[in-house]
């Protein structure tokens, strides 16, 4: 019994506490913890966890609201319509007069509940977690325009419980991603998609298990924040919101991800090419909890740039919506899957 709850704790607590650092920069008052390979359970578990919270807001909460929402809308819609007839029978408008939804338009509408509610959860998730990362990073002595103390003092560890518990949920997060990016309809972006998590949870692992937790919790902290606008705006969109609405947590979108995934997050990767082997330097000794040979050095340079260059690709995206929207358009899900009812809602 006793080998067996041992294999159980660590899937619902965080593993290997072990003293504080005699001298500690941050989270003075904070429970330490070491890393290892138990802590792939505890992300096990956050993962079913995010998959039934995932499942029962989206099953509970938005499906519901977005069905009672468009439904009620068109009923609005249809009533107000003057040019049909009584009987019934679908007016000029492709409408029907009485409260009577078409085949056309339930499938339109189931369609908009299920993009709502697959938004739903990216939209709780975001806000939370990225209040979880100003938490972190306020406290620990991470500043983005003095990158030189993302490396100092390195190796960072044991870590404080706070930023362990962030690294971990993050992890599990972008894991899960990869799940649901299988599970819900194809995106044109599909493969660009994989790609970026891929890297993404590679580099969190690669940085969490060699001690480069501070420069790992600053990207993911910047990665978030336009995260929180995108979800939102979709979903405003498919409620058929106000475009002021809609283009407005759009243009938010768009001025944080070039602020943050352009501009800072360049800061970042620089400062790993000059600052990361000058501060910390080029040094392999495992015993001593450093991991940073120069063939690992140019994989974390690798990664870092390969993630530039698809966000990049995905702004040249954004910015051919930005001057849809410039010139009269409406700023619409271009990722959206190529599905024949697309041609539906346009014509209506």
């Amino acid at each position: 019994m006793a080998f067996i709850e041992d294999w159980l704790v660590p899937f619902y607590t965080l593993s290997y506490r072990t003293d504080p650092p005699a001298r500690t920069d941050s989270f003075h008052d904070s429970t330490y913890y070491t890393t290892g390979v138990k802590d792939v359970f505890f992300i096990i578990s956050c993962m079913a966890l995010m998959a039934v919270l995932r499942d029962l807001l989206r099953l509970n909460v938005f499906e519901p609201f977005a069905k009672w929402k468009l439904t009620r809308d068109l009923k609005y819609k249809q009533s107000k319509l003057s040019n049909g007839s009584s009987n019934g029978q679908p007016n000029g408008n492709g409408h029907h007069a009485n409260g009577v939804i078409s085949k056309k338009e339930q499938k339109l509408i189931h369609r908009s509940v299920i993009r709502f509610a697959e938004q739903g959860w990216s939209a709780v998730y975001y806000p939370i977690q990225w209040g979880f990362g100003l938490y972190v990073n306020y406290y620990l002595p991470n500043r983005i325009f003095t990158p030189e103390t993302l490396w100092r003092n390195y190796p960072h560890t044991p870590l404080a419980a706070p930023v362990k518990l962030y690294y971990l949920t993050q992890t599990a997060f972008y894991t899960h991603q990869m799940l649901i990016l299988n599970a819900e309809a194809p995106r044109k972006d599909h493969w660009q998609m994989m790609a970026h998590h891929v890297i993404t949870v590679f580099l969190m692992g690669l940085s969490y298990f060699f001690n480069f937790t501070r420069v790992g919790s600053l990207i993911m902290f910047l990665m978030d924040l336009c995260d929180i606008f995108l979800p939102i705006a979709k979903m405003c969109r498919y409620m058929n919101l106000s475009d002021l609405v809609c283009d407005s947590l759009f243009g938010s979108f768009v001025i944080s991800w070039f602020a943050t995934r352009h501009v800072l997050f360049a800061v970042v990767i620089y400062s790993t090419y000059t600052d990361l082997p000058r501060i910390v330097g080029l040094e392999w000794a495992p015993e001593r909890g450093r991991f940073l040979s120069r063939e690992y050095w140019i994989i974390f340079c690798a990664c870092l740039t390969a993630l530039q260059v698809i966000q990049l690709i995905w702004f040249g995206t954004i910015c051919r919506v930005v001057w849809e929207v410039i010139t009269g358009g409406k700023a619409d899900d271009v990722r959206s899957d190529e599905e024949n009812d697309l041609d539906d809602k346009k014509d209506d």
